[in-house]
């Protein structure tokens, strides 16, 4: 019998399956025992102790993991949440209730709104889930131990279980929900664990039944043939000795040099990247310095961040994305009202240009970035929808000192006039995930749809197609910073499609190093030419991989 879901990453895995034990049941109920002040003391200590648990596991995890943590640690002590406890307390209900319904009246919230907000949902239910158990004084709900190897099972993974698993023990995640940038999705591509999400009939799984996790095809095998186990095994093992071959720059096979370079969430990223090969920064997501101040940082505040970073590439390629918030990231001071279709309403380019001081700051520290290293820094917009707008950004942009300067290619539309855009833009950038989002409508946080958010699609493939021909038209590079990328096959495609550099979680380099170096700049044309004449994903993955 084989499953099927979104493979994270290229990796496979072999082992018995171990399910994530049941949540804690719900609370019943119930007064409290007669004293308000006395029940919300206790519930306060629990929403503490539970916060201080979340952060200090996050300065433990580091990285990736640190900021998915911290933030679920705000959660344990988010005004609005803890208001509405203590209100029902005071109402009469029972502490371990009063968590119970407040969180989950926060996460109906949050799942109607949809998007990013929805998939943050899961999140608060772990919260939640850990409040409850230290109000019980029993453990928290988490990841089983086991002293042999296995394959963890289980509807999602909070943040908190993803970013400490044992690596040398878990061999693989298989989640019911999620989708390709769920948190379990996102730490598990970081932390190089594979992983398949948003798999229909997981839970059907019993505790040692053996299979075979394949996250390259997002299939699941039980009970697989000796030949099967063989065939994987040798697998792991070309991907082990691939990962030991010495560190090179992008290259195919006839010499053709295409730039592999990394995507980033914070400076302190850059060490590990540069230890993984990466030739430079292709995208460096600014929201870190933004999403827990109530207030814009500084230009000072910023410069000194952004210089951190590019110290770390000198004379190298660093792309640096504008801040890329809006509804679906709500920030006080940009626009954080509420939108009935927040992934459709104002974020990236648009929320800035209706608060231009917020970019004016963001791109001024970004000049003074830009003389104090000598890192080749480029910056571009997101979520830019035509040729009008990238005219403005990139002539605001350089009006106040900027060398290089684009924008990202996730709205479709921007493709379509892509020869326009060639004209005006000094480089493009596809975000491939938001493409494919936005050209197969379906919500990229939703793992109900999961299934279409997949960037072989010939109509994603035929965009791209589109914004290459015009950047070799007009002499402009075209790179890729989705996570389409970190996928070797499809990147392999993405060279032949016109794309001249590719970046990527810096976990997935040595797979992308080692296949675009088996394939002529031919060859990938061919393969793209292929995949462009499928009618599915499912029939350009296989047209296209060979």
């Amino acid at each position: 019998m084989e499953l099927h879901g979104v493979g994270v990453g290229r990796g496979i895995a072999i082992g018995p399956i171990l399910r994530m034990p049941d949540p804690l049941p719900e609370p019943v109920a119930g007064p409290h025992a007669g004293d308000p002040a006395a029940e919300y003391a206790r519930v306060d200590k629990s929403l503490a102790v539970v916060a201080e648990e979340l952060a200090a596991k996050g300065a433990k995890a580091g990285g990736e993991a640190q900021a998915v943590l911290e933030a679920a640690s705000m959660m344990a002590q988010d005004p609005t949440l803890t208001d509405d406890v203590k209100a029902r307390i005071e109402s009469g209900t029972s502490g371990e209730r009063a968590v119970f319904e407040a969180f989950a009246s926060f996460q109906e919230q949050l799942t109607a709104m949809g998007g990013y907000l929805a998939e943050r949902a899961s999140d608060l239910a772990d919260v939640s889930q850990r409040i409850i158990a230290h109000l019980r004084g029993v453990p928290a709900p988490g990841v089983p131990t086991s002293d042999a190897p296995f394959i963890l099972v289980a509807p999602d993974l909070a943040p908190a279980d993803t970013a400490l698993l044992e690596l040398d023990k878990v061999l693989a995640l298989i989640t019911r929900d999620g989708g390709p940038t769920s948190h379990t999705a996102i730490l598990a591509r970081s932390k190089s664990i594979v992983a398949i999400v948003g798999v229909t009939g997981a839970l059907d799984l019993t505790d040692g039944t053996v299979v075979i996790a394949d996250a390259a095809t997002g299939v699941i095998a039980t009970d697989p043939t000796p030949a099967a186990i063989a065939a994987a095994e040798a697998r792991i093992a070309g991907r082990a000795a691939a990962t030991k071959a010495p560190i090179t720059d992008g290259v195919l096979a006839d010499g053709t040099t295409i730039p592999l370079l990394a995507n980033l969430g914070a400076p302190k990223d850059a060490e590990a990247a540069v230890a993984l090969g990466a030739e430079g920064v292709g995208l460096l997501r600014t929201e870190f310095l933004f999403l827990d101040s109530p207030t814009a940082p500084t230009v000072a505040e910023q410069a000194r961040q952004y210089i951190d970073l590019l110290q770390h590439f000198p004379g190298k390629k660093v792309v640096v994305r504008a801040l890329d918030a809006g509804a679906d990231k709500p920030l006080s001071f940009l626009n954080d009202a509420h939108e009935e279709n927040p992934a459709l309403g104002m974020r990236g380019l648009r929320a800035l240009r209706a608060n231009q001081q917020i970019l004016a700051d963001q791109l001024q520290a970004l000049v003074i970035a830009q003389a104090a290293t000598t890192a080749d820094l480029w910056v571009m917009a997101p979520m830019v929808s035509d040729a009008e707008e990238t005219t403005w950004f990139v002539d605001y942009g350089k009006k106040l000192g900027l060398k290089t300067v684009g924008v990202m290619a996730e709205v479709p539309s921007l493709a379509v006039v892509a020869d326009q855009v060639a004209e005006v833009s000094d480089f493009v950038s596809i975000g491939t995930n938001d493409l494919t989002q936005y050209t197969l409508a379906a919500d990229r946080m939703l793992g109900s749809v999961a299934s279409y958010q997949d960037p072989w699609h010939p109509a994603v493939l035929r965009l791209v197609k589109m914004l290459g021909d015009a950047g070799a038209a007009a002499g402009k590079p075209v790179g890729v910073c989705g996570e389409a990328a970190a996928d070797p096959k499809l990147a392999v495609v993405l060279v032949g499609l016109g794309c001249t550099t590719l970046s990527m979680a810096p976990a997935a380099l040595a797979d992308v190093r080692a296949e675009l170096r088996t394939v002529t700049l031919k060859e990938a044309q061919a393969r793209a030419s292929r995949a462009l004449a499928a009618t599915t994903a499912a029939g350009a993955r296989d047209s296209g991989s060979s």
